[in-house]
């Protein structure tokens, strides 16, 4: 592969760039930051999200003790991580990144032996110019392998974004695959279920929740229960603002709805995230990563 493709050695790493910061009490989780409220603030301003940079799609692992993130540096962007180890969080190190070609919106597994992403490489190695597709890299004894590509039950020859998964494995996603030739940026959410380690075709989902509109970025929830996606709409607040569904009974779709101005700006607000114990919402707005008690979801139901 042509592309300078550096996987970092986590355990390597890690010795070397442990913060020597102190624990406030015994609680490390989510970077030792101060849990927000209903009102959402910046997350780690002073480790993630930096004024010089553009932070995206942002994970914590189930237990809590790694994130992961990308981070757009002028062009390209990369996926960094972060380790918490004897009480103490590593300093971010770059996971995955290249000269030649962009990763972005990390996101894990169910079972946390994938990390998945977006990315422009190409399946030949070469640099000519290519859409993003959803890949991912495996977890080993002594860091990740090379990336893989999600293959083509999932990938097109047009753009697929920022995935995420149920607990039963169904990942959900964006494409422009069938997108009008001259309307690229109509993307659509679609769900694949996943069969004995393989992706099914993929559906997209109906009027409720995709419009002729910009519809990208989902996350849905573990259950199944919610979808919070980025959209470009009439009664938006800005460049693009994110919607909530909630899954009826009968397996359907609410006709989805704004978050409101608790969440959404005259900015772009993407790249939603809640995390495993369910107990904060992440999402990106004016180029930095916020939190929020995810009690606000219910709210909205």
């Amino acid at each position: 592969m042509k592309s300078t493709l550096l996987l970092s050695i986590i355990c390597l790493l890690i010795n070397n760039c442990i913060l020597g910061q102190t624990s406030q009490g015994s609680n490390m989780k989510y970077l030792g930051e101060q849990p927000p409220g209903l009102t959402p603030k910046v997350f780690a301003p002073d480790q993630v999200s930096l004024e010089h940079e553009y932070e995206y799609g942002s994970v914590f692992s189930a237990n809590g003790d790694e994130f992961f993130y990308g981070v757009d540096t002028g062009g390209k962007a990369e996926i960094r991580y972060m380790k918490l180890q004897h009480n103490k969080w590593s300093a971010p190190v770059k996971l995955i990144f290249s000269e030649e070609n962009s990763f972005n919106d990390p996101f894990l597994s169910p079972d946390e032996t994938r990390l998945y992403f977006i990315s422009d490489l190409t399946m030949n190695g070469s640099n000519e110019q290519k859409d993003y597709d959803i890949w991912y890299v495996e977890r080993k004894e002594n860091g990740w392998s090379q990336p893989i590509n999600a293959g083509e039950a999932i990938n097109s020859s047009k753009n697929e974004y920022y995935m995420s998964f149920t607990n039963e494995g169904t990942m959900y996603f964006s494409s422009n695959a069938k997108a009008d030739p001259h309307q690229g940026n109509n993307f659509d959410i679609y769900a694949s279920k996943n069969n004995s380690g393989e992706f099914q075709i993929p559906q997209k989902l109906d009027g409720s929740v995709n419009t002729p509109n910009y519809e990208a970025d989902v996350f849905v929830a573990y259950d199944e229960s919610y979808l919070i996606f980025s959209s470009v709409r009439s009664d938006g607040y800005g460049n693009g603002d994110l919607y909530i569904s909630f899954k009826n009974g009968d397996n359907t779709w609410t006709q989805a709805k704004t978050m409101g101005d608790i969440i959404n700006t005259s900015g772009h607000e993407l790249c939603p995230f809640v995390s495993k114990d369910e107990k904060y919402f992440f999402y990106t707005s004016d180029k930095d990563i916020y939190w929020v008690d995810a009690s606000i979801i219910d709210a909205l139901r």
